[in-house]
């Protein structure tokens, strides 16, 4: 078990007023270098620790981080966090999770309970559901430290980082388009999603560029985001039932990818032989599945760190901020087996 020792404990032992010792640890002017050492060596000695509730109490915070997902088992969330955490922790705050599930309803009582357990700020990546950010707005308004990552919202003027959603998109179905396939599905989420928009754009620029016609039946929603299989496997059976069916699908988010390789696998299909898949996911064992995925990868942990770098120097920053941070960082397109067509050639 270990001990707690407290500022009395110290001044107790080192014959120093309480008041002269909490100067002494907070590096005050006032107390002489000689004192500052003495109290210091001996706080470490002891492995002294200040009081997290207490701090709250006198500080009005409570040295901790809300941070508002879809879900936590989704690869590129899981690495966020862990982004996140290492970098809270390391400056002394607690991150306390919580997931929407893609529900806007969730993410509102998600974020009162937050705000309710006064957290000092909130890292957000909005749900598919999200069309009013009134909300965030208001705090925002009100001076609450809030940063935006990867899902933002477009309307309000804060702190958000990003990837180039739309080049990692624009280069996947590029890569599908060099491997001899010109019939793209497009697999998407909600499109109130700023980075679903983005997407998008990238999927019709890179047809554009090639010369291939874009097909609005080929783009297929699945509102839930892939949360729920039957709504993948609904999109996809409806597009390898067309008449003109694609030769590939692009997939939009980390969940839809797996869940549509799991889906086409579970039909009976054969991948990339009757069907390729291309898509974003940061799954750490992508290129262990059969076959392995080309996947679009984004700097997950990193964006965690990032973001939670700029929440706490606004967290402790001593006047309002006016200027926000706006920072994206760039994909990585990993080509596997799942989207090459020469592998078809090959065993012919």
């Amino acid at each position: 078990m270990f001990e707690s020792y407290t500022i009395k404990d110290i001044a107790k032992a080192l014959g120093l007023s309480t008041s002269t010792v909490s100067r002494a640890l907070n590096g005050s002017h006032e107390i002489g270098t000689e004192t500052k050492r003495l109290v210091l060596e001996y706080a470490e000695k002891i492995n002294y620790r200040p009081n997290p509730i207490a701090l709250s109490l006198k500080e009005q915070k409570s040295h901790s981080i809300g941070v508002v997902v879809c879900e936590v088992a989704n690869s590129y969330f899981s690495q966020a966090i862990n982004g996140i955490e290492s970098i809270a922790y390391n400056r002394g705050y607690h991150v306390i999770v919580t997931q929407t599930h893609e529900s806007a309803v969730r993410e509102e009582a998600n974020i009162q309970h937050l705000l309710s357990r006064h957290v000092d700020g909130l890292l957000i990546s909005l749900s598919a559901q999200t069309t009013d950010t009134t909300p965030f707005k208001y705090l925002q308004d009100k001076g609450f430290p809030i940063v935006f990552f990867d899902r933002v919202a477009a309307d309000i003027e804060t702190h958000k980082i990003t990837t180039d959603n739309y080049k990692g998109a624009f280069e996947a179905v590029e890569l599908l388009i060099n491997e001899g396939f010109t019939n793209i599905a497009y697999l998407t989420i909600s499109d109130n999603l700023v980075i679903m928009k983005e997407r998008l754009a990238g999927y019709k620029a890179a047809l554009d560029a090639y010369n291939l016609p874009f097909k609005q039946e080929y783009v297929k929603q699945c509102s839930q985001g892939g949360l729920i299989s039957e709504d993948v496997e609904n999109a996809v059976t409806c597009l390898l039932n067309m008449e003109d069916r694609p030769d590939a699908i692009f997939t939009a988010s980390d969940r839809l990818t797996t869940s549509c390789l799991f889906t086409i696998k579970r039909m009976g299909l054969k991948i990339p032989a009757d069907i390729a898949i291309a898509g974003f996911t940061n799954s750490d064992v992508a290129e262990l599945f059969d076959p392995p995925l080309t996947v679009v990868r984004q700097p997950a942990f990193q964006i965690g760190q990032i973001a939670t770098e700029i929440l706490i120097k606004a967290i402790e920053s001593k006047r309002p901020v006016t200027e926000f941070a706006a920072e994206q960082l760039q994909t990585e397109l990993i080509s596997r087996a799942s989207s090459v067509k020469k592998v078809l050639s090959n065993k012919l």
